[in-house]
C-alpha cells in the first residue's frame, strides 16, 4: 500500500517553476495555468489511466493555443515544465501523440469510424487503444481525452465535413456510444473546443493587428527622433561658418 502523500497543486507549481524559470507573457499565461492544473489533477486521480488519446489532446491544446508566443523559445521550455510538473517527459507526451496522430495520417473518415468497430476483440495500435478504454470497468473520462479525439477526427475528416454540425454531433455520439464514454460531455468538449479555436483566431487577428500599430508607431518615433538628431547636426555644422563670416565681416 502506498502511504506517500498526495501531491498537491501547489506542489506541481513549484516543479513547473523550477524548470521554467522565465516569467510567461501575461496573454497566454490562463492557458499554462489551466493546463498544469488539469495535468495534476489527473494526475493524482486514482481512476486517471493515461493513454495516447489524452497525450495527443494535450499536446494539441499546448500547441493550437500558444500559436504566436513570444518569445519562441519559450515554448518549449513551458511545455517541458508543465510535463516534470507531473513527473512526466515532453518526450513521453509528444512522442506518443506523435506516433498517434501519424497512424490515422491518410485514412479516411469511414476508415477511422472502422477502427471503433468490434472493440470487444482488442486488438493493436490506435484500435487497441480504443479496445482498452472501451473494455475499462472505471475509465476516467477528461476533457484532454475528447480533444485528442476530436484531433483523430480532424485528421481523417475533410475541412467541409467538419463544418456540418449535426453530422459532427452524430458522429461523435456514435464514437462515445462505441466508447462506453458519455455523449453529453464528449459532445460540450468539442463543441466548447470548436468555439474557442474560433475566438482565439479571432483574437491572434487582434493581437496582430495591435502589434503592426504599435511597430508604426515606434517607426515614427524613431524616424522623427533621426529627424531631429538630423536637424542638431546640420545646425551644430553651420554654426562655425557663421562665425567664420561674422569674423570676415568684421
Amino acid at each position: 500500500m502506498n502511504n506517500a502523500p498526495v501531491r498537491t497543486v501547489s506542489d506541481a507549481k513549484r516543479d513547473f517553476y523550477t524548470h521554467h524559470t522565465r516569467p510567461i507573457n501575461s496573454i497566454y499565461r490562463r492557458v499554462v495555468d489551466e493546463l498544469m492544473v488539469e495535468m495534476h489533477l489527473l494526475s493524482v486521480n486514482v481512476d486517471f489511466a493515461y493513454d495516447p488519446i489524452y497525450a495527443l489532446g494535450i499536446v494539441t491544446t499546448f500547441d493550437r493555443f500558444m500559436q504566436g508566443y513570444q518569445p519562441e523559445n519559450d515554448k518549449a521550455s513551458i511545455f517541458n515544465a508543465l510535463c516534470r510538473s507531473i513527473n512526466s517527459t515532453p518526450e513521453h507526451y509528444r512522442g506518443d501523440a506523435e506516433a498517434l496522430k501519424a497512424s490515422v495520417s491518410g485514412m479516411s473518415l469511414d476508415n477511422l469510424k472502422g477502427q471503433f468497430e468490434n472493440l470487444s476483440e482488442g486488438g493493436d495500435g490506435l484500435r487497441g487503444t480504443l479496445a482498452a478504454v472501451a473494455n475499462k470497468e472505471k475509465f476516467k473520462y477528461s476533457r484532454p481525452f475528447g480533444v485528442g479525439l476530436y484531433t483523430l477526427v480532424e485528421t481523417a475528416a475533410s475541412e467541409d465535413a467538419l463544418k456540418e454540425k449535426d453530422a459532427v454531433e452524430a458522429l461523435f455520439k456514435d464514437l462515445s456510444a462505441k466508447l462506453n464514454i458519455s455523449t453529453d460531455k464528449l459532445q460540450k468538449d468539442v463543441e466548447l473546443y470548436r468555439s474557442n479555436l474560433e475566438k482565439f483566431a479571432q483574437a491572434q487577428e487582434v493581437m496582430k493587428d495591435m502589434l503592426a500599430a504599435d511597430r508604426k508607431k515606434r517607426e515614427e518615433r524613431q524616424k522623427a527622433a533621426e529627424a531631429a538628431a538630423e536637424a542638431i547636426n546640420e545646425s551644430v555644422a553651420t554654426a562655425p561658418k557663421a562665425a567664420e563670416s561674422g569674423e570676415a565681416a568684421e
